[in-house]
């Protein structure tokens, strides 16, 4: 636990150092869904939730990507030396999620504040965003994994995240979906749990697979 702590803290002291990555992502947000004000005012209840979920996919992608990209040969090697394959990938899969979890009330508050609101209840989407914000972050953290070992290819990161990522997708957005309405439909805890169990299969394939990664 501590090594997972110190590495944690290592991604915060980086990411406070280079503030222009995370502006540049919160910019790349503003302005994409202030485009989408001016195309098309504020949609309907279907149309807005859909373009939430893609504006969010978008976002975790140029977030989650740099995770390994960043890290230099010599890094890996130093990181290697100190800490152990599980210790790195938790660190880096607890770092992504937090990340990902702000970049995911900050879309909710932009589009609230540009696209309109028509979230009838209001916790259950935001509880909702967090946990897909969560699901995303943690299947391209693993992803970008493998593809800072394919020669730093981060095209292979959205080729093998896009099978991987569209029956969560499903998934979220028809979960985000009963937050437009009153009614609780009975599928509704069903969702939360398989989501749930997603997420744990990919942490648990993450401590499985990382370590032969690792060795390379």
């Amino acid at each position: 636990m501590k090594n997972i702590i110190s590495l944690f803290k290592k991604d915060l002291l980086l990411e406070f150092r280079q503030q222009y990555t995370f502006y540049g992502i919160l910019l790349y947000v503003a302005s994409t869904i202030f485009v989408l004000y001016l195309a098309m005012g504020q949609p309907e209840d279907l149309v807005w939730n859909g373009l939430f979920w893609m504006i969010q996919l978008f976002v975790c992608v140029n977030a989650v990507a740099k995770s390994f990209l960043q890290e230099s040969r010599g890094r890996l090697l130093y990181f290697y030396s100190i800490a152990g394959a599980r210790d790195f990938i938790l660190s880096k899969l607890l770092f992504n999620s937090l990340l990902m979890a702000l970049l995911s009330l900050v879309t909710w508050a932009l589009f609230s504040l540009l696209l309109g609101n028509p979230v009838i209840n209001g916790l259950r989407f935001i509880g909702i965003s967090i946990l897909g914000g969560l699901g995303l972050s943690l299947v391209f953290t693993f992803l970008s994994a493998i593809a800072a070992k394919a020669q730093q290819n981060a095209a292979l990161m959205a080729i093998l995240g896009f099978p991987l990522i569209v029956t969560q997708l499903l998934l979220m957005m028809k979960l985000a979906n009963t937050a437009f309405s009153q009614v609780i439909q009975d599928s509704l805890l069903m969702i939360v749990v398989l989501l749930i169990v997603m997420d744990v299969l990919v942490i648990t394939l993450s401590i499985i697979l990382f370590p032969f990664l690792w060795k390379d």
